[in-house]
């Protein structure tokens, strides 16, 4: 995580690494999240938003993700989440649900979200404040300069699929590192398998899951890249190293390991990869990127071992010898963009 955030600063890595690094005993902060980008989209910098406006969205998503997954949290029981349940039931109204989030919604959240690692971030999207006896939040410019960023339309997205991913390892309620997540090269989806192999549940786009990790770049060249289907810039699923050698393998190619973002220049232009292998250098920049996974909490890091190895060797080793075995099939041809940006990772 301290690469992660360190190396090249931004508010855009620091929002990210909240998201993506923060440890997770309720889904409180995945709301917290969605509801910052929706008022400071509406409100003005520097407006005092009191719990009550507060608690409108806050309350609309976590009521969202319980009819989707009704494990919210680690805890065994929780007032605030059974009032939502109240809510989705019909047995309360939302002036009731309101009044209930404002004043069991916000015990932990409010403080907790900007912390890592028991410290705070250097930078603060919002701050806690009082008007009168009325107690609120004052968005910064901080979460305003995040909005003007080109990142602003994927955060959405990535909030949504770090969420779904997290509900649904606590819903299974099993040890994370016997949960797997597949992918579906037709669908771009993931999936888990339950039920002995029975049931597939898809729990999120791949592209929202992976692009926090990327920090919303190409992997190759670190152009821009989206998440919003119908952009121009939506970023193409890559298998790093190319899928179609698959038959000639037995390590996996279709696992979460080998997928990478990549803009549409770089994966089908006119001197694109293809069914090419990327040069050597960007064996490590794979390495950087998973361990990004590897550093944050359930359930892909515990993929990506399941997939790679349980020890920092054991994945290098593993990440040599299948591009080299790759290598050698492909006739040592090895590929690489025209151009690269400044590095984002």
């Amino acid at each position: 995580m301290n690469i992660f955030t360190e190396e090249y600063p931004s508010l855009e890595s620091y929002f990210r690494s909240v998201i993506l690094f923060g440890k997770n005993s309720a889904s409180y902060k995945f709301a917290l999240a969605k509801s910052l980008i929706d008022l400071s989209e509406s409100h003005n910098k520097d407006t005092f938003i009191p719990l009550d406006d507060l608690s409108i969205p806050f309350s609309k998503y976590i009521c969202e993700h319980l009819k989707i997954n009704d494990k919210q949290t680690t805890s065994s029981s929780s007032r605030f989440l059974n009032v939502c349940r109240d809510f989705n039931n019909g047995t309360i109204s939302q002036d009731d649900l309101i009044l209930s989030t404002k004043k069991l919604g916000f015990e932990n959240v409010l403080d907790a979200f900007h912390n890592l690692n028991q410290q705070n971030i250097p930078v603060s999207f919002f701050e806690v404040k009082k008007d009168g006896r009325n107690k609120g939040i004052t968005l910064t410019d901080d979460i305003f300069y995040l909005n003007q960023s080109t990142q602003h339309q994927n955060f959405i997205h990535e909030v949504e699929a770090r969420w779904r991913l997290v509900e649904t390892a606590w819903s299974l309620n099993i040890s994370p590192s016997l949960l797997n997540v597949y992918f579906d090269d037709d669908s771009k989806m993931f999936f888990i398998n339950e039920d002995n192999n029975l049931k597939r549940i898809d729990v999120t786009s791949s592209r929202d899951a992976l692009n926090g990790y990327q920090k919303g770049k190409c992997f190759y060249c670190f152009n821009d890249i989206s998440v919003e289907m119908g952009s121009e810039a939506l970023a193409d699923v890559d298998h790093f190293l190319p899928f179609i050698l698959q038959r000639e393998l037995s390590n996996n190619l279709n696992g979460v390991w080998n997928l990478v973002l990549s803009c549409k220049e770089c994966n089908r232009g006119k001197e694109g990869k293809f069914a090419k292998i990327p040069d050597f250098r960007y064996l490590e920049r794979l390495h950087k990127r998973n361990e990004f996974f590897i550093e944050s909490h359930h359930p892909l890091n515990e993929t990506l071992k399941n997939q790679t190895g349980k020890t920092l060797a054991a994945r290098i080793s593993f990440l040599n010898k299948t591009y080299n075995d790759c290598l050698s099939l492909s006739g040592n041809i090895k590929w690489q963009p025209l151009y690269e940006h400044e590095p984002a990772f």
